[in-house]
């Protein structure tokens, strides 16, 4: 692990006052235990009629009803079957807005808290101006869920996962949906990001570290935006939104603390 993060001089900050705890993975143990006793007792797969756009949007419609969602991020998230991308099991609860286990220690994050970082990131000016994401960065595939909703938005989409076994899972689960387009899925260290596909017009993290690596700075492309859970002075882990402003051609980083989180640690290495 490399040490604190050097920002460019110009980095300017602005910090959101702070709102609820926002657990998007929750404990693995606390997902587990929910997951068990919600489960159907006679242990047959709760699946049946998960494959119906009308549950998909009886979701949709709760997140929609909050009022505080991007309506494109909705949409993505209607197309995307996440019953998917959990087990056969937990099919039943897969649109719940809640956290379900997809084994090796991990699990996929809410609806709400994706459709969030999304929204964060689509707000940007540089996406506005795409209608896009554009070229995007995902730093932890997981079960592959949130890699389908940002390929429904995006124009190119990288994502790289640590863990062999969740790759592997991802790949897998992704070949079971319709896309516009199919994500480009590493297994490699995502503190070093993917120099060879950026620079990137959207970076989003699904792990948290003390800092924001380096790499991941330089490649943001001018006009681009990151959104990662981060540690912060006094705060714990919050939500940082960094965007890569250009005036006069001079660039400059432009960071903003949003709501506490509590994501998994962002780890170097692949195992």
């Amino acid at each position: 692990m490399t040490g604190p993060k050097r920002f460019p001089a110009s980095l300017k900050s602005a910090t959101a006052p702070q709102r609820e705890l926002l657990m998007p993975q929750r404990h693995l143990h606390q997902a587990t235990v929910d997951a068990a006793r919600l489960a159907r007792p006679n242990g047959k797969s709760a699946g049946a009629g998960m494959d119906s756009s009308a549950v998909r949007q009886r979701m949709v419609g709760r997140l929609r009803a909050e009022g505080k969602f991007d309506e494109q991020v909705l949409a993505a998230m209607a197309a995307v079957p996440r019953h998917e991308f959990v087990d056969s099991a937990l099919a039943a609860q897969a649109y719940e807005d809640t956290a379900l286990p997809i084994g090796h220690g991990q699990t996929i994050s809410k609806p709400s808290v994706v459709a969030h970082m999304l929204g964060l990131l689509l707000a940007s000016a540089g996406a506005r101006q795409r209608g896009s994401l554009g070229r995007v960065l995902e730093i932890g595939t997981g079960c592959g869920y949130q890699a389908a909703v940002i390929a429904m938005l995006a124009r190119q989409l990288t994502s790289i996962e640590r863990l062999q076994a969740l790759h592997d899972k991802a790949k897998l689960n992704l070949q079971r949906v319709v896309l516009p387009r199919s994500p480009r899925l590493i297994w490699g260290d995502g503190r070093i990001g993917h120099s060879a596909s950026g620079p990137f017009d959207s970076i989003i993290a699904a792990a948290g570290g003390e800092d924001i690596p380096q790499a991941w700075t330089e490649q943001l492309a001018p006009g681009g935006r990151l959104v990662a859970p981060t540690a912060a002075r006094g705060r714990g882990q919050v939500l940082v939104v960094l965007d890569h402003v250009v005036e006069g051609g001079v660039s400059r980083w432009v960071r903003s603390e949003h709501e506490a989180v509590l994501f998994v640690p962002l780890k170097s290495g692949v195992v």
